[in-house]
């Protein structure tokens, strides 16, 4: 049947491997929940914390953080096993004891709901490619970039875009030249932060108040190293943090910026962790409460990152902005959360593209490019 005859379908994957794989989950139970049934028919692919893809539940309920308990959903092994997701001709492949490896269905596009590694830095996109599958979001290379903050540190700076000064740890460094990894932090200034290069959401981060005290420091990079062998020092940089969602524009030109946000953190917390982020009251204000030169500098500044590091579809762009003036990168999203309390669609929501119409611009941004190398 020919997709002028039948429903477009769109595979939504969601949970995988990562740390993030419950957020993973709440995004794609929001996603569900506002598309739009009569003109998409939508596959629910689920990636368990092990790895096995499963055809699983669409039901939105069922991927919401409990309101009593804050318990966060994930996908259950439960569920027809899917081989290698596709063939070459798009067909979503099942295997099952009793009927064998067999197609499903062609899927048309891709939505790839997954944070953190295996799944927004490159390596899923990579297969999506290979089966010539269309998906949403950047590709391999800016999905890997952006989720390896080392490297992306260093693409926006070859692009002359400020951010702040940092020290990168690898599995060999700390090893073998730990004490010049330390030296190297104290030189940093006092306060630091610490957090794995490859994770998002918050997680694994420390702040250390006294960079000069190794056993801070070092507990702070096993903590990080718990989630990622490559660890990200940051030097603190005393600002607001504010944040852009950015999208791919609809007519091939520079990039739509939505209105800042600015981030306010709740009372007991001392930074933006994943508590912090997603089972508190902390908050923003769109559009962020800044000079009108400011905001027009902080959403061109947006548009170069996402053309810099080669983004498509979306992203979301966060900044420190200071007392005077400066503004400096701190993090590039390619798959930013879609849960209740995300930025990303509360700043488009402030703009004037409601969750549903930013989930209909996702897929049809993806629809209109090509299978295969970008």
């Amino acid at each position: 049947m020919s997709s002028e005859q039948r429903k477009i379908r769109v595979a939504v994957v969601f949970g995988g491997r990562s740390s993030e794989h419950e957020i993973s989950c709440v995004t794609a139970g929001s996603v569900l929940s506002v598309i739009d049934q009569d003109r998409y028919e939508v596959v629910p692919v689920g990636i368990t914390p092990t790895g096995n893809w499963v055809l699983t539940s669409g039901d939105p309920e069922s991927l919401r953080i409990d309101a009593a308990t804050k318990a966060l959903p994930t996908v259950s092994e439960e569920g027809t096993d899917i081989a290698l997701p596709f063939d070459t001709a798009g067909q979503l492949m099942t295997v099952s004891p009793d009927q064998g490896t067999r197609r499903l269905a062609e899927v048309d596009v891709v939505l790839p709901l997954l944070h953190g590694p295996f799944g927004e830095d490159g390596t899923i996109q990579g297969l999506f490619e290979m089966m010539g599958v269309r998906y949403a979001g950047a590709g391999v290379f800016s999905s890997a970039a952006a989720m390896d903050k080392v490297f992306m540190k260093a693409l926006l700076v070859g692009n002359s875009i400020p951010t702040s000064d940092y020290v990168a740890i690898t599995e060999r460094t700390w090893r073998t030249e730990r004490k010049k990894v330390l030296d190297d932090v104290a030189e940093l200034g006092r306060t630091v932060f610490v957090k794995p290069a490859r994770a998002g959401s918050s997680v694994g981060i420390s702040k250390v108040r006294d960079s000069s005290d190794t056993d801070a420091v070092v507990a702070a990079v096993e903590a990080a190293r718990e989630h990622d062998p490559k660890v990200l020092v940051e030097a603190q940089v005393i600002g607001r943090e504010i944040e852009c969602g950015v999208l791919e524009s609809e007519d091939g030109g520079t990039p739509d910026v939505s209105f800042p946000a600015e981030v306010h953190v709740a009372e007991g917390f001392d930074f933006y962790d994943f508590e912090a982020k997603y089972l508190s009251t902390s908050g923003l204000t769109i559009p962020a409460e800044i000079p009108e030169e400011a905001t027009a500098r902080l959403r061109a500044m947006a548009a170069d990152v996402f053309e810099a590091m080669g983004c498509e579809g979306l992203a979301r762009v966060d900044f420190f902005y200071t007392e005077d003036g400066r503004i400096l990168v701190n993090e590039l999203n390619t798959m930013p959360g879609f849960t209740p309390s995300s930025a990303f669609p509360q700043m488009w929501g402030a703009t004037g593209l409601d969750y549903a119409a930013l989930v209909e611009r996702m897929i049809t941004t993806a629809l209109r490019r090509d299978p295969g190398l970008r």
